[in-house]
């Protein structure tokens, strides 16, 4: 696992010796923020979150593309040493904060302004049940408020979850499917 593009491209990523996580391919990861990029014009200058972070791979590649700053959510604390050890190799550590708690209760707070790009990739058991009154749709909504104006909101499943047309404020705008994985991103309306 690397950073793909921008100020930190090339650099390797550690891996926490545990085989609960299940990291986001490199070629995944470029495809999903080529279209972030490109489409989107996401994530540089802006103020995101990265949810369930593990190691901080989509984090980390947002300020390496020019994000403003990152808060990563992560309970695990095993995982969060390996996490902030990314954050220092990449130099990453005034513009990132590191919370330890359960991103289903709390969302993406810890930032001062509301986020504009928010990612979010729970285990694949927590994306089974899509419906608003799951956890994951409760979170949703929750982010919904949590997003800036114009905030984007990127959540990872299992290919079979299909999240519903809208979660609060807001509201599904792409699927993208790799394999077993799907992206599906929704925009704050």
């Amino acid at each position: 696992m690397r950073i793909i593009a921008g100020a930190k491209r090339g650099m390797k990523l550690y891996s926490p010796k545990t085989q609960g996580s299940r990291p986001i391919t490199d070629r995944v990861k470029e495809s999903l923020f080529n279209v972030l990029c490109n489409k989107y014009e996401l994530p540089n200058g802006k103020i995101a979150a990265d949810l369930f972070s593990g190691v901080g791979s989509m984090g980390l590649e947002s300020l390496s593309r020019g994000a403003e700053f990152v808060t990563f959510v992560e309970n695990d604390p095993k995982v969060i040493a390996v996490l902030q050890k990314n954050i220092e190799r990449a130099g990453f550590v005034k513009e990132s904060k590191v919370i330890r708690a359960n991103a289903f209760k709390i969302g993406a707070v810890g930032n001062e302004q509301k986020c504009n790009l928010i990612f979010v990739d729970p285990p694949y058991a927590d994306t089974s049940q899509t419906t608003e009154g799951s956890a994951l749709g409760k979170l949703l909504i929750l982010l919904g408020e949590q997003a800036a104006a114009d905030g984007m909101v990127v959540v990872r499943t299992n290919q079979r979850s299909e999240l519903l047309e809208r979660y609060g404020r807001l509201e599904k705008i792409e699927r993208r499917e790799w394999g077993t994985m799907a992206v599906t991103i929704l925009c704050k309306k």
